[in-house]
């Protein structure tokens, strides 16, 4: 009888041990598999995080290197086109350096737009303000930048010719309102003798 226990309660261990071992083993290989996914994945973001680093010195350096090689091609034709942009973009062309203007008529009269012509197309086709730096003329073309001259107090304004006119014989350039106003001493008056430059190229 006392065999027949100690068979039966070996018996009943060894089924005991065999179902531990068998659900115990492969979900240790599993976790093993998961843990090395991600190991692998780790190291390929590693790998990726200095390649992307590699990548943007480089293109920092090169980004460096075209800055100076942009800066030494400047030439004088850029800096006027960059002018004409900045007159497009901005409402001031008052200071303007390292661009040297030539002259193309003095003695000139010089008048101004009325409030009515705001907000109207120009010759041009830009849209006209009297708080812009523009200006009107009969035959510079359009996008001409132009230095205007009082000649009775020597202050000057740069303007950009955006629109055809003035259509008075009289007058030979109608400036913005803004404009005028900078370069006249009394701003009741209605028209100034200016001297007109235009830009050397």
């Amino acid at each position: 009888m006392n065999n027949k226990i100690i068979t039966a309660t070996i018996t009943i261990f060894t089924i005991f041990l065999m179902h531990t071992f068998a659900f115990d083993f492969p979900q240790q290989k599993e976790n093993n598999q998961d843990k090395s996914k991600e190991t692998v994945v780790k190291q390929k973001e590693n790998q990726n995080k200095e390649r992307t680093k590699t990548v943007v010195g480089k293109d920092i350096k090169t980004d460096k290197n075209a800055l100076k090689n942009k800066d030494i091609v400047t030439t004088k034709a850029d800096t006027i086109k960059k002018l004409k942009q900045e007159v497009k973009d901005l409402d001031t062309l008052k200071v303007v350096e390292n661009l040297k203007f030539k002259s193309f008529k003095k003695q000139a009269h010089a008048s101004y737009y009325h409030d009515r012509f705001n907000g109207r197309r120009t010759a041009s086709g830009a849209k006209f303000d009297n708080s812009k730096y523009t200006a009107a003329h009969k035959k510079l073309s359009f996008g001409t930048v132009v230095r205007v001259t009082n000649e009775a107090n020597g202050k000057s304004v740069i303007v950009q010719i955006t629109d055809r006119g003035p259509f008075v014989k009289t007058r030979d350039i109608d400036l913005s309102r803004k404009a005028f106003m900078e370069i006249v001493s009394n701003k009741n008056s209605g028209s100034v003798i200016v001297t007109i430059e235009v830009i050397d190229k």
